[in-house]
């Protein structure tokens, strides 16, 4: 069969991806570069001419927005073309979504796609600065330059493997044999651990090992899966400061307290003592423990309709620090999705993450990048697009995003997710595997990306060794995961598993390893991606998206075919044995043999001495109070608005938000907590988790010791002033060190770290149940600073949680400072006394607004509080230099309801004019705002220039009622689940709530059998109901290059269109899309023409944004025409606060039909300003619609598509953000059928 190609452009108009890379290939590179186009590549096999035609402008491109060509156009004079693709093994999500789409349209087995990037560039370049932009945008860890020809097959002829090898001759090496063994072999163990190795195969197994069992035992015993660095062995410890020394001593007696005196003294005691301790005392009652170790896990009450039930709250912090540092987008993506899976393998729902990332100034020109790095910018962009990627796809909240800026993170990025998940207590079982008990492979299929993941993030890297990382990160696949979430939210599934380990670093030798001590795996049963992996490769892949599960022999089929029925796959791996040995078979051979007892020594015992170093005393400020220090403050790199990056990551799905990223009805105020509801599937509950961050470079690298306390108080503070309690909290760290390099003083800095946390935890009652370290960050001779990052999480009622911003003027505001001494070290007594103050005036209701005081002082604090509702402030007094700009550890600032109380150290009052007011001079709000927000516009744009055009304020106020010929005091929603739709629970509990019956239908794709089933079932099911929903989300990950895609192909089968059609035109029936379900709705042609029909290149459609990437925020929208049924609650010219969250949301369409749409009142909704005026300035247009419209209807008003989240409402969300949300949509469509 021959290989088809196709070529697809953006017209010019909509070539937002080629303006992009040309700004910033100007902007990063400094090339004379005057145009580039990008042309993406289709080469598809394994199906007919005629069906690959049928696909061109269905599935590979859209007419009204592309262009397509068989053969790439001519180059003219002064241009230059190069193509990209992934490297062999990848996961392309592109190409993987044509491929689906594609078998829908035809409805048969699967077809081959293979995708490449085109570049044309036109400009005056010498062949060295040609290389040099190529080397730009070609990432050689991911990707590789890809042949202008046409290949004659997308066949791989693979050489199947059949055998893996056996080391003959290992048992009998000499010491400096075994380190060239290491050295050739790219090892991450030393040359202690391959002796300590050598020594059980030649005395206990007597044999030479294979090369699987080498790999795996490198793996098992590697930094990143057995804490090495952790646990080695402290021997004599040199602590020349005093108050170091005490927290020291303390640790000592607290050890023989403990009864741990004997058990050797390690970093990871220091680091899990505190906990420890506070359990012994009886201050940790609330923890969950088991013998499975997937996250932290606390026992917590959740009102439920005003009922308490019993539920499981889990926490986790993840780093992907060497992967994000290689390859930004997957390293980050998979981040994510790893630090997803541990909640998520405890069987909870995760449900909010937090980002926090350390990088290396991203403005710095491209020309001083280090060799062997990828420039800063490229890494923080690429990093911040992955993580935001798989998030926004997978459906989780991501509730805060903050990135820290420090030279010494040019070493080695930090790329940290930390997330919450809940569950019903009732959900989780949890019991040892006994003999006969059967593991079960779910999700993803195992590739060769990922070799090596665990021991290449253990490793210091140099120039040379990242030239050899290529299969070492992996790639994400967030649908793949949303099914798992939403496997294991189901009861009946999780009541059946007794132990489940996710897929991470080490593949099946770890996540199949870990789950009990005996074990027969049949790596023949592992499913693949593609043919030609060979036993050691299928041992330790890392590929995503997999979870091993214990069930009992008899539940095996059934708990496959729930499996099914979320279109996972499920496969039997392994039986549990009662020996406590693991083997591995592949090919009829046994390749891997080992005791369980050998595996769990985790190598030679490792000893060092440690010394810390007398800390520096803290930075003085370089600031004097004046215009220039507000200035240069609010434009400093960790002070100033990363608005631009957080808006790329969804913070309102799930409809739980409680907290906006960004608060006031400007959204300008940070939040520096994030809060959600405990996401319950029935009822309404006032329970909210909160969690905050706390570290501070600059203290850190002066004084670890301090600088780990202060992440501990800040973490903990900020859990209280957004009206959390420090009584009820609890921590889980992450660590980040330099490599040790057996070098006491260097091991010193952990230490002395963890000695400040540790007495920072006891004195405050909150241990760190967690935690994740990671002790490789180095390159050459640069060094990450000291990290210990803090996460504190608590719960608090959701309508009590307090917010950053400023609420109204003529309001007192109080300072909060406790105590330090000489050398800076907080008072814990005060610390406390403040906590308890802050608590006791949110519970009198005294406080409007709360701010943790931090990197920027008492200035950072107010200008960003009088940000969001643009309320000034007036200063009642002049402060010291070091209280304006300088951190302060556990202050606080509050706005007060009411007057302050004796001893409340009023500093000023909120008032009505925009500008503050210092005792010597007064500064512009305005002004400051926009040198706050400026700093990082080149690398995060937020403020691009739109078009000047004012938009037309539509008004069709409805001049008939429009009601169903069949009642249904019920009405049945159909809410097809694709994979990659991820807004189905929060769809179906608004419609639920409104009175109607939701039915999620879920589309199955992994064979033509389970594909063609979907098709009969779901037209059937259309004949039954009386409204389709089609849900927000990434159907088919927007892929290929476009979104709706997926749903468009599913809807155009004739058995479906015939029963849509049906549904409207004969039987009175709605239909609604929303986000990804309207981008459905206008590509299929039911908005605005009310049927589906093929697209022509005239043809309205939803594009991407002008900014380029995606949009998450509320935006106010107007009603523009209440003649739909979905909109008969409304009235014309009400304005609605609604969550958006998109990057393809700009609809454009010819001026003619927009003016017909308008005649007949089709233009539902417009994007307004805060004057209720639409409008096309970013702020507020959020991807620069045509007319800024953000809704549209067809003919009759009876299908409704939008882009805003109008189902993300629900009691106490988005309490910083003021305006009506409610939009009475589902009301409204169920109030038809009556």
């Amino acid at each position: 069969m021959s290989v088809f190609r196709i070529y697809v452009e953006k017209k010019p108009e909509f070539a937002v991806e080629a303006r992009s890379v040309l700004s910033d290939v100007q902007t990063a590179l400094r090339l004379n570069v005057t145009d580039i186009r990008i042309f993406h590549r289709y080469d598809a096999d394994h199906l007919t001419a005629e069906a690959f035609q049928r696909a061109v402008p269905t599935v590979f491109s859209e007419p009204a927005v592309d262009h397509t060509y068989t053969e790439l156009p001519a180059l003219e004079e002064g241009q230059r073309t190069f193509a990209t693709e992934y490297l062999p093994g990848q996961f392309d999500q592109r190409a993987d979504s044509c491929e689906q789409c594609i078998q829908i349209l035809l409805q048969g087995e699967r077809c081959r796609v293979r995708t490449a990037d085109v570049y044309v560039v036109t400009g005056n370049l010498t062949d060295a600065e040609f290389d040099r932009l190529k080397k730009y945008l070609i990432n050689p860890v991911e990707r590789r330059e890809a042949s202008p020809e046409l290949p004659e097959t997308l066949d791989t002829n693979y050489t199947i493997p059949t055998t893996v090898e056996t080391l003959t001759g290992f048992i009998s090496l000499s010491e400096d044999e075994l380190k060239q063994f290491i050295a050739d072999y790219g090892l991450a163990m030393d040359l202690g651990d391959i002796q300590f190795c050598q020594k059980y195969f030649r005395d206990t197994e007597h044999r030479d090992p294979t090369i699987t069992e080498v790999r795996m035992i490198d793996t098992y015993w590697s930094d990143h899966c057995r804490h090495t660095t952790f646990l080695t062995q402290i021997s004599d410890v040199d602590i020349p400061t005093d108050y170091i020394r005490e927290t020291y001593d303390a640790y000592c007696t607290v050890r023989q307290e403990l009864g741990r005196g004997e058990k050797p003294m390690t970093l990871m005691d220091l680091a899990t003592i505190a906990a420890k301790k506070l359990k012994a005392d009886g201050k940790l009652n609330d923890l969950d423990e088991s013998e499975e170790i997937n996250a932290c896990s606390v026992k917590i009450k959740v009102d439920i309709d005003g009922k308490e039930e019993d539920w499981i709250l889990m926490f986790k912090n993840e780093t992907h620090n060497h992967p994000a540092e290689i390859e930004p987008f997957g390293g980050a993506a998979t981040c994510l999705g790893g630090a997803i899976r541990d909640p998520l393998s405890g069987r909870s729902y995760v449900y909010q993450a937090m980002r926090v990332t350390g990088a290396a100034n991203p403005l710095v020109p491209v020309e001083d990048t280090i060799a062997g790095k990828l420039p800063q910018r490229k890494i923080t962009v690429g990093a911040a697009n992955g993580y935001s990627s798989y998030g926004n796809q997978i459906g989780l909240a991501t509730g805060h995003v903050a990135e820290v800026y420090h030279p010494g993170y040019m070493a080695k990025r930090m790329e940290i997710g930390a997330v919450l998940g809940a569950a019903p207590a009732s959900n989780i079982r949890r019991e040892a595997p006994v003999p006969g008990d059967i593991v079960i492979l779910l999700g993803g299929k195992t590739g060769r990306d990922g070799c090596g993941g665990a021991t290449g993030s253990s490793k210091s890297h140099t120039v040379e060794s990242l030239g050899h990382c290529g299969a070492e990160v992996q790639k994400g696949n967030a649908p793949e995961e949303r099914k798992l979430q939403r496997l294991f939210r189901n009861p009946t599934v999780t009541q059946m598993i007794k132990r489940c380990n996710d897929f991470g670093a080490g593949g099946v030798s770890v996540a199949i390893g870990e789950l009990t001590d005996g074990l027969e795996i049949d790596l023949n049963a592992v499913p693949k991606k593609y043919d030609g992996l060979d036993g050691t490769e299928i041992a330790i892949s890392e590929s995503q998206e997999r979870m091993a599960v214990v069930v009992a022999a008899e539940d095996a089929d059934k708990f496959i075919k729930e499996a099914g029925k979320e279109n996972l796959e499920a496969t039997i791996v392994a039986t549990v044995q009662a020996e406590p040995r693991l083997r591995m078979h592949w090919n009829g051979n046994t390749i891997v043999d080992l005791s369980r007892e050998f595996l769990n020594s985790n190598g030679a015992v490792k000893h060092t001495d440690i010394a810390i170093e007398a800390p520096q005393p803290a930075a003085e400020s370089t600031l004097t109070d004046s215009a220039d220090a507000w200035t240069e403050l609010l434009s400093s790199l960790n002070i100033c608005s990363q608005k631009g990056l957080i808006e790329k990551f969804d913070s309102t799905i799930g409809a739980g938000t409680v907290l906006m990223p960004f608060g006031g009805v400007y959204q300008l105020s940070p939040s520096q907590a994030m809060a959600a509801k405990i996401p319950v599937l029935k009822g309404e509950t006032n329970t909210c988790s909160l969690m905050g961050w706390g570290y501070n470079p600059t203290v850190s690298e002066r004084n670890p010791y301090l600088g780990a306390m202060d992440a501990v108080i800040t973490s903990i503070a900020k859990v209280v002033a957004a009206g959390g309690s420090w009584h009820h909290c609890w921590l889980t760290f992450q660590e980040y060190f330099e490599r040790t390099q057996n070098d006491p003083k260097r091991w010193g800095k952990p230490m002395a770290a963890l000695l400040g946390a540790f007495k920072a935890q006891l004195e405050l009652s909150c241990g760190s149940i967690g935690g994740k370290d990671s002790m490789s960050g180095t390159f050459e001779n640069i060094d990450v600073p000291p990290t210990l990052v803090s996460f504190a999480v608590s719960t608090a009622k959701a309508d009590k949680v307090v917010s950053t911003e400023f609420k109204q003027a003529g309001d007192k505001v109080v300072m909060l400072r406790p105590e330090t001494d000489e050398n800076g070290i907080p008072s814990f007594e005060s610390v406390r006394a403040t906590f308890d103050k802050v608590e006791a005036m949110i519970a009198a209701g005294r406080i409007r607004a709360g701010w943790v005081i931090d990197y920027g002082g008492v200035a950072e604090g107010i200008a960003k509080m009088c940000f969001g509702n643009g309320i000034g402030f007036t200063f009642d007094r002049q402060l010291t230099d070091a209280e304006l700009f300088q951190p302060c550890c556990g202050g606080f600032l509050l706005e007060l309801c009411g007057d302050a109380e004796d001893g409340e150290d009023v500093i000023g009052s909120t008032s009505e004019k925009p500008e503050i007011v210092c005792p010597k001079f007064t500064l512009q709000l305005d002004k400051l705002l926009s040198v706050w927000e400026k700093k990082l516009e080149p690398v995060f744009p937020c403020r691009i220039k739109t078009t000047t055009e004012v938009p037309e304020k539509l008004s069709y106020p409805r001049k008939t009622t429009l009601s169903a010929s069949v009642k249904s005091a019920q009405p049945r929603v159909l809410i097809p689940v694709f994979p990659g739709t991820n807004c189905e629970y929060d769809t179906a509990r608004v419609f639920e709530r409104a009175g109607a019956r939701p039915q999620t239908f879920i589309v199955r794709n992994l064979s033509a059998a389970a594909m063609e089933d979907s098709i009969t079932t779901f037209a059937a099911m259309v004949r039954q109901a009386q409204i389709i929903m089609i849900p927000g989300g990434f159907s088919g990950g927007d892929e290929p290059e476009g979104s709706g895609k997926f749903i468009t192909a599913f809807f155009r089968n004739p058995r479906i269109k015939d029963a849509v059609h049906d549904l409207l035109k004969n039987r009175d029936g709605l239909m609604l899309g929303i986000c990804n379900g309207f981008q459905a709705l206008v590509k299929l042609g039911l908005v605005p023409f009310g049927e589906i029909m093929d697209m022509t290149d005239v043809s309205p459609t939803l594009t991407f944004n002008t900014i380029a990437r995606h949009q998450s925020m509320l935006v106010r929208t107007r009603i523009a025409s209440n003649k739909s049924p979905w909109l008969y609650g409304t009235e014309v010219d009400d304005v609605h606060t609604v969550a958006i969250s998109h990057g393809e949301g700009r609809f454009v369409a010819p001026p003619e039909l927009l003016a017909d749409m308008a005649k007949n009142g089709q233009i539902a909704t417009q994007y307004v300003d805060m004057d209720g005026n639409p409008t096309m300035d970013i702020h507020f247009n959020p991807n620069t619609s045509m007319m800024a419209i953000e809704g549209i209807t067809s003919p009759d008003g009876r299908v409704l598509g939008k882009m805003g989240h109008s189902e993300r409402i629900g009691q106490n969300l988005y309490q910083n953000v003021p305006g009506e949300k409610d939009q009475k949509i589902f009301e409204s469509g169920v109030a038809y059928f009556k």
